[in-house]
């Protein structure tokens, strides 16, 4: 088990850029897959991304060519680069982590380890 704890949320313009943080409690952080969601109120929590123990990256459709999911894992952390940021990307944001060699990665229930989430405004 690790303890997320996400970072960097806010508000901001459209066609703006962000970074969000998610920092690890615990060893081994490299060999789990971190994902990013995000929900609004009333739906469902959204993936918007995933990176393998190895590097290999999915994404969204919806923000393909704009967010960038990147970790450093000798800092125990994964970021989520957003740019050219629109309305309906706002969202509170989560950070999740799976101890697995797997790749995939797109449901929630594949985690078991979570973060509170960020909040991100994103003003049209």
């Amino acid at each position: 088990q690790v303890q997320l704890v996400e970072s960097g949320g806010g508000l901001v313009q459209a066609g703006a850029s962000l970074r969000l943080s998610c920092t690890a409690s615990g060893r081994s952080f490299s060999t789990y897959a971190v994902g990013w969601f995000r929900q609004v109120p009333g739906k469902e929590r959204e993936f918007v991304a995933t990176m393998s123990w190895s590097g290999i990256t999915l994404y969204t459709d919806s923000v393909k060519g704009r967010f960038a999911i990147s970790r450093d894992n000798a800092k125990n952390t994964a970021y989520l680069q957003m740019s050219s940021l629109k309305s309906e990307d706002t969202a509170v944001y989560y950070c999740a982590a799976r101890r697995t060699f797997k790749i995939g990665g797109r449901l929630t229930a594949e985690y078991d380890n979570w973060g509170q989430g960020t909040q991100v405004t994103v003003s049209s």
